[in-house]
């Protein structure tokens, strides 16, 4: 494989981007906003500069990576000579299923098609496609070149053959590939987003403040962060989104989202992203301040 279109120009997209081009892939980074694709090569040479200040790659290499990106605004034009799509869009099944009837229709008959969701049913996507075999979940983890799992997701028709490749392709890319079959939610959100959704629910019942939750997590659990403040940086709106995935696909109660997040997400509280979640990030989220809603 050498060329790689990664559609979607987001925070997941232009950091796959990134690592695939820094690996020296040539890559199309494809987005319908030329707004976004300038924000999104601001991003990547941002962190590749940081990278560089760190002395982890030198400034050549940084300048190589950028020259391996080629940013485009049009699907069937971005993914024409592809070796491997990487969707990268938003959390919306019908969105998703247009993109791929669109990767399918114009991309060479031998290009794996791949999906970063994060719950979606690869079998359902792949059912829009002529090439149910060819399609398979690449789930990446943000930030992308920072953390090196990737969860790889056979959909009920992908081929060993597929899987191979992408499991084999991942380790090229310096990251650690895992495979995982397709259940909603797969195994990283399956956990997750219900200790995320206890954490909602155990602020709503009073049991304790946002500070106090996310402490206990971090410090008697040895979690990074805790999960209030790891749902604001996922994303309140995503958060809402896989649990609804979860709850619609097994039918159980237990992954029914807290009405507290539903609120959050209803008023546009989502996070980093909108600047206020569980947390206050209107001063660049250089110091933790729990947003004034929970703060008494």
């Amino acid at each position: 494989m050498n060329n790689i279109s990664v559609i979607g120009a987001g925070t997941m997209g232009n950091g796959i981007a990134h690592v695939f081009a820094m690996n020296d892939y040539k890559v199309h980074l494809i987005d319908l906003s030329e707004e976004v694709l300038q924000k999104a090569m601001a991003s990547i040479d941002k962190n590749l500069s940081r990278m560089v200040a760190k002395e982890k790659i030198t400034e050549s290499k940084k300048q190589d990576t950028i020259a391996n990106i080629v940013c485009v605004s049009s699907v069937e034009k971005g993914v024409k000579s592809a070796d491997l799509i990487v969707e990268a869009a938003t959390e919306n099944v019908d969105l998703k299923l247009k993109i791929f009837k669109q990767m399918d229709e114009f991309a060479p008959d031998s290009c794996i098609l791949a999906t970063n969701t994060s719950s979606i049913s690869i079998t359902k996507i792949a059912s829009v496609t002529n090439r149910p075999d060819k399609v398979i979940g690449m789930h990446f983890m943000n930030p992308v070149p920072i953390m090196k799992l990737i969860e790889v997701i056979r959909g009920f028709a992908t081929s060993n053959e597929v899987c191979d490749t992408i499991m084999k392709l991942s380790k090229q890319i310096g990251k650690v590939p895992t495979e995982v079959n397709d259940y909603p939610g797969f195994i990283a959100n399956r956990i997750l987003m219900p200790m995320i959704n206890e954490a909602i629910y155990s602020l709503y019942e009073h049991v304790a403040g946002v500070e106090e939750i996310d402490t206990v997590m971090k410090l008697g659990m040895a979690h990074p962060m805790g999960p209030l403040q790891l749902a604001d940086f996922i994303g309140l709106d995503v958060c809402l989104s896989i649990l609804n995935v979860l709850y619609d696909g097994f039918g159980n109660p237990k992954y029914a989202p807290c009405p507290l997040l539903v609120n959050m997400v209803t008023a546009n509280k989502l996070g980093r992203k909108s600047g206020e979640g569980f947390y206050d990030y209107s001063a660049g989220g250089k110091d933790l301040i729990v947003s004034s809603k929970f703060s008494s």
